[in-house]
């Protein structure tokens, strides 16, 4: 443990938040003096976010917590362009109107997490389209453009990774890192930002913005991520058969959503109480300290707290009952998951996949023959058998829909 003076860097490296910074004495003084705003910014290229944005929404929490200010950026500008880092190709690119829904749809899962408001260290929210959207090319080029090295820009490991697997990296891509450092120079001016957050994937983004400020407005700012978050066995969190864990309801159920995290590996346990949870950290510690049977308790723990703040405490009580009854009591309950049989009825393929249980016809047939799907109770192997108004369907022994009119 480092000997950090200021509350807010005590209590993200105690909570498992820290993996760089730009300079750690400096941004400890200044959060121990002030109130220090601090940003992420979130690209709107879906209507929801998912649980790997759930890192940067929780840290943006705590820095609240400590006293000091979130701002959630928008990216309504660079959602326009997609960020590049560490990805193989490049983003599809989205149209204006789409851009604005999906930003709408996505401002919603914020004001479960932070307090928004007028006072010192009440949260803001803000678009960089207000500002990107207006820049001219000419005058961007000779006042931003000069401050940025070609060979440094490719020596980063978002962009060395793709030019290395010989893919494409358009000039539109390759503009998206001078935009994000703009957008903390813009924050800075407008804001008073002094911190920009994010994955360790942003590491090069976050240092391009933070010596921009310093060269053009003389300005100390600071950057800080956060550990690169993978399962114990290494594969990436929030990757699952069924696709991405989202955050907004209409996009996921608020029984898959507690499922989700019951379902949390043993090794795990204790790093997403730590991260995704508001326990205190000798709680965390007496959870994860429990073995056998009882990290059973734990999960259960973590998938109502978690829950509790990204879909309100209602949901995951009705969560949790729902899975008492299902598991405890073999009972069916209304807040299962549920597919619509239709006009033309349904199989048993077509309702797995309509549960997003899977991901492909073929994937439940090979279910099937291994004796993974039951209906009511008894195992099916016959792709061909239909369903009626209150089947229940249960894919392995977690997943459990109903079949609805």
């Amino acid at each position: 443990m480092s000997n950090y003076q200021s509350d807010l860097l005590r209590l993200l490296e105690a909570r498992g938040f820290i993996h760089q910074l730009t300079d750690a004495e400096g941004l400890d003084t200044l959060a121990k003096s002030q109130v220090v705003p601090g940003y992420i910014g979130f690209d709107p290229t879906a209507p929801s976010l998912h649980v790997g944005h759930l890192v940067s929404i929780m840290m943006l929490r705590q820095l609240q917590k400590a006293g000091h200010k979130p701002i959630v950026l928008m990216g309504g500008g660079t959602g326009k362009i997609g960020d590049p880092s560490f990805k193989d190709e490049a983003r599809k690119l989205l149209t204006h109107d789409l851009i604005q829904e999906n930003v709408a749809s996505i401002k919603r899962v914020f004001e479960r997490f932070l307090t928004f408001g007028d006072g010192p260290s009440d949260a803001i929210m803000l678009d960089n389209a207000e500002w990107l959207d207006k820049l001219e090319y000419i005058p961007f080029l000779r006042d931003i453009g000069q401050h940025f090295s070609v060979n440094r820009m490719l020596s980063f490991d978002s962009v060395k990774l793709r030019l290395d697997r010989e893919q494409s990296l358009s000039f539109l891509e390759f503009n998206y890192m001078i935009l994000q450092a703009y957008d903390f120079l813009e924050l800075s001016r407008r804001s008073a930002c002094r911190l920009q957050m994010g994955g360790s994937d942003q590491w090069g983004n976050i240092v391009n913005g933070v010596e921009l400020a310093r060269r053009v407005d003389g300005q100390q700012v600071f950057g800080l991520t956060t550990p690169l978050l993978t399962n114990a066995d290494g594969t990436k969190m929030g990757k699952t058969v069924g696709g991405a864990v989202w955050l907004n309801e209409d996009q996921l159920s608020h029984y898959d959503y507690w499922q989700f995290w019951r379902n949390t590996a043993d090794a795990d346990v204790a790093n997403r109480l730590r991260l995704f949870t508001d326990l205190p950290m000798d709680e965390v510690a007496r959870l994860a300290a429990l073995e056998g049977a009882e990290i059973n308790e734990a999960k259960k723990i973590l998938a109502n707290e978690a829950t509790a703040l990204c879909r309100g405490l209602d949901a995951a009580t009705a969560s949790a009952e729902t899975a008492r009854l299902t598991f405890e009591e073999g009972a069916s309950d209304a807040n299962l998951p549920t597919v619509s049989l239709g006009a033309e009825g349904l199989t048993v393929v077509q309702a797995t996949t309509g549960l997003g249980f899977a991901t492909s016809n073929k994937e439940v047939r090979r279910k099937l023959t291994e004796g993974a799907i039951k209906v009511n109770g008894e195992t099916v192997t016959d792709p061909n058998v239909t369903l009626k108004p209150g089947d229940k369907l249960s894919f392995g022994a977690k997943k459990h829909g109903l079949v609805i009119d």
